[in-house]
């Protein structure tokens, strides 16, 4: 048993890898700069985690979504693996404390939200740590092909010139051929290295169904497929509208999306993994820390942006590697509302630099002024003072981000934090010359370890609640204490964020290239283009359509997917059916052939031969050339 696996086994519990997930983790354990395409559920984060705790030294990870942070951490910190965060919700103070630690710490992971890489803050004190590895997950996001372009993941790249021998890890669950390459050439690899699996699942049926009664149709997909199940739709009012729809109907159902409590959220979802409820109708928030392997079903009840988006959220089922069912919804009506996606997704520019002058001032951010601020934002508000129109002002806020000038966060939901400014010598002073505070102070260190070190969250109920008082009294204590400068206490806050990641200009300087603009939306009307190609497509496999965007040409029929269906009808079996292909395909490899030069050379029942050969023309992966050879599409 090698170092790699002693690991997984002593803090995982497993004895092997899964598949590809050794070779990753030998590759960055060599030094070598890595790109990991990794399906949906395949382990990423093992690939970091094992090299790094394989070496001395601390792993950076960088990642643009929170809550993943937080939940990743927490489950290191529950194995006895010592990890810590910066992201722009916390004080700097509190990002101070936890940089310190890192350098004279024995932290083993610091997880970090891309747009803290730019401040001088953290560029000084990288330099002091002894950096062993640097990942970067949903790396897509620093291609501007991607679907999902993040400005700030362009700053990771600096990174080379403060780390100049630290290998990167780069990981993505979906990525065309153009996002790889631009992701490698964007982080500056030393030499080009892609390690990746076939994004094919042969367990999971890929199913279009144009029905105009979408609500009547999702009943029939419930009442035949048993188990668990998400329904995707597009808006928080809708995941409402079919929650209730369901639950009228006797389906055990909830609904989830970003504007509910984290509380809420949390419960949810620990519901539905649990069996509890059968149904999860949601937005796309629905996706982070998913651990159910046993789902069924996922329906897109609507067209999701674009088919990264869709495999990656169809690919939440059937991960026990049993058969399930991707589903897509579609009509006539979806089509239609392209044009008004395209709208609502790109105001005009001098909208969007409407927004912005408004936003400076709704945040009293000078001009010339404001860079790497944080500022507690509400859109609503916002939206309300300046009577712009809630999605429009969105919409402009994330084009804004696109160009590089600020991020609008997640909603951030911040526990309460507590660290002792003063050390336990001079604590201890303070409790034998300020008795009424030695219970409450004694209470706290019972209650929490760390304490002295860095940031620890509290829950003041819980300490009302141990000590038989009011939580006003423990507000109260706190409160008195951080004026004293015994502790730093930030009570508990939960807002979405706006960091600006340039100083603010005036609306004349603000610069948005028009190009840059033509180009984003050439970008999201290609993307949607490729959903309305898949949904409307009834020639070519689903599964061969979905592999062939992300760069596997030569992919074969699933089989069990409408479209296979249909060459079902040929009445032969599977076996039989591809041992036929197979002797095509190799032929057709070689050398382009006439028909009967290309029948007669296949061992097989001439008209079963006559009836795949039909069928491969039908599904366009053979075709005649202009000599009237028949050629395999590559």
């Amino acid at each position: 048993m090698n170092i790699y696996q002693q690991i997984l086994t002593k803090y995982w519990g497993h004895p092997n890898f899964r598949t590809l997930q050794d070779d990753i983790i030998i590759s960055v354990g060599n030094g070598n700069d890595t790109l990991g395409l990794m399906t949906t559920g395949g382990g990423k984060s093992i690939t970091f985690q094992v090299p790094a705790l394989a070496k001395d030294g601390l792993c950076l990870v960088i990642t643009p979504l929170i809550a993943l942070m937080k939940d990743q951490v927490t489950n290191l910190v529950k194995r006895g693996i010592k990890a810590i965060m910066v992201y722009s919700g916390m004080t700097t103070n509190e990002i101070d404390v936890a940089l310190e630690n890192c350098i004279y710490g024995d932290y083993k992971f610091l997880y970090l939200s891309p747009e803290r890489i730019g401040t001088e803050l953290f560029k000084i004190r990288v330099q002091k740590m002894n950096v062993n590895l640097v990942a970067i997950d949903e790396a897509h996001c620093i291609s501007q092909w991607g679907y999902d372009f993040r400005p700030s993941y362009l700053k990771i790249a600096e990174l080379r010139d403060l780390l100049p021998d630290v290998p990167f890890l780069a990981l993505t669950a979906t990525a065309t051929p153009e996002v790889v390459e631009d992701i490698q050439e964007k982080l500056l690899f030393r030499k080009k290295n892609v390690l990746k699996t076939s994004y094919e699942r042969k367990n999971l049926v890929y199913v279009v169904r144009e029905v105009e009664d979408k609500q009547k149709y999702l009943l029939k997909i419930i009442g035949n497929v048993k188990g668990s199940g998400i329904v995707y739709v597009r808006t928080r009012r809708k995941s409402k509208e079919i929650k209730d729809f369901l639950k009228n109907n006797q389906i055990s159902a909830e609904h989830y999306h970003a504007g509910l409590s984290n509380k809420i959220r949390t419960q949810k979802q620990t519901d539905w993994t649990r069996s509890k409820l059968r149904i999860m109708v949601a937005t796309n928030a629905f996706g982070m820390g998913i651990d159910k392997a046993d789902v069924r079903f996922v329906v897109h009840f609507d067209l999701p942006d674009s088919l990264e988006a869709y495999f990656q959220e169809a690919g939440r089922a059937g991960r026990d590697g049993k058969r399930a069912y991707a589903v897509l919804l579609f009509n006539s009506a979806d089509e239609k509302k392209l044009d008004q996606q395209v709208k609502s997704n790109f105001p005009e520019i001098s909208q969007i630099k409407r927004v912005y002058e408004a936003l400076g001032n709704y945040l009293q951010i000078p001009v010339g002024s404001g860079k790497y601020g944080v500022f507690d934002f509400n859109i609503a508000d916002f939206s309300s003072k300046y009577k712009f129109n809630l999605i429009n002002a969105y919409n402009s806020l994330k084009f804004l981000g696109r160009e590089g000038y600020l991020e609008l966060t997640e909603e951030i939901n911040n526990p309460s934090k507590v660290h002792f400014l003063t050390n336990r010598e001079d604590l201890y002073k303070f409790q034998v010359a300020n008795v009424k505070f030695d219970g409450f102070i004694k209470l706290l260190l019972r209650s929490y370890t760390g304490i002295f070190a860095e940031y620890v969250s509290i829950n003041e109920q819980s300490l009302a609640q141990n000590a038989n008082v009011h939580i006003d009294i423990v507000y109260q204590y706190l409160s008195k204490l951080n004026n004293m400068k015994i502790i730093r206490y930030i009570p508990r806050k939960k807002t979405p964020l706006i960091i600006f990641t340039e100083e603010r200009l005036d609306q004349k300087s603000l610069f948005i290239s028009k190009e840059n603009y033509k180009i984003r939306k050439e970008c999201f009307v290609s993307r949607m283009q490729s959903v309305i190609d898949y949904a409307t497509n009834q020639d070519l496999c689903c599964s061969q359509v979905l592999l062939s965007y992300f760069g596997e040409k030569d992919s074969n029929p699933c089989g069990k997917c409408d479209v296979c269906k249909k060459g079902s009808k040929l009445k032969l079996g599977k076996q039989e059916f591809n041992s036929i292909m197979d002797n095509i395909k190799t032929l057709l490899c070689e050398e382009a052939l006439l028909l009967d030069q290309l029948v007669d050379r296949i061992k097989f029942d001439e008209n079963k031969t006559l009836k795949v050969i039909q069928w491969l023309f039908d599904n366009d992966t053979i075709y005649y050339q202009q000599d009237d050879r028949i050629a395999w599409k590559i």
